[in-house]
């Protein structure tokens, strides 16, 4: 896979072809032509959601669009799928963190 996944990207000038979105309020470099989640991988974030009742922590899962797994909110829209959505200048992303849900207690 090389460095971009895991080691991040390097701080050097040549990597003029970045740019950067936000990613629940932070921001996040991306190569031109990444993914959402291929970015937020390489920026070390694995978390994209959590599940609705317990509220476990979910990351990607097939990395192709298939499971949706990686659904998350792009600039207000939601249920759009980071594996395969491209990674723009100045786009908003969050998670698709849900609310729990109430549950009795017996």
């Amino acid at each position: 896979m090389g460095a971009r996944v895991g080691d991040g990207y390097p701080e050097n000038p040549a990597h003029e072809s970045t740019f950067t979105f936000s990613w629940n309020g932070q921001e996040v470099r991306a190569h031109r032509g990444a993914t959402i989640l291929g970015a937020l991988l390489a920026s070390g974030h694995r978390v994209l959601r959590t599940t609705r009742i317990a509220g476990e922590p979910r990351g990607p899962l097939c990395g192709i669009g298939v499971c949706y797994e990686c659904l998350v909110t792009v600039d207000g829209k939601p249920n759009r799928r980071a594996c395969v959505t491209a990674a723009k200048p100045g786009m908003v992303v969050t998670s698709g963190a849900v609310a729990r849900a109430d549950r009795t207690e017996s």
